[in-house]
């Protein structure tokens, strides 16, 4: 049987019909969280979740934070990873702490 015989089935979970190829993509490496809080003090403890996060999934990563005043209700983190794969899994793993 080749591979242009099967027909792509969603996925009963999702509803997402997809090859993983056009799932991860060579270069997508970096994640982009945004973080709601009330000021400062608590965008920095929520943002210290996901940095953790992304130390299990790879400790080597990147990240760069927009500037927080003391007032400031968003925050908006570009973490980069060694490859696009690290980045799927910490968007699987950090579904966990979104509220």
């Amino acid at each position: 049987m080749s591979n242009e015989d099967l027909e792509y089935q969603a996925c009963e979970a999702c509803g997402v019909s997809a090859e993983m190829g056009f799932i991860i993509k060579e270069g997508d490496d970096v994640a982009e969280v945004r973080v709601y809080a009330n000021g400062k003090d608590a965008l920095e403890a929520e943002l210290n979740n996901y940095l953790a996060l992304a130390k299990e999934v790879n400790a080597n990563f990147k990240h760069e934070v927009t500037h927080l005043a003391e007032d400031s209700q968003e925050l908006v983190a570009r973490i980069q990873f060694e490859c696009s794969a690290e980045k799927l899994i910490f968007e699987l793993k950090s579904r966990s702490l979104a509220k």
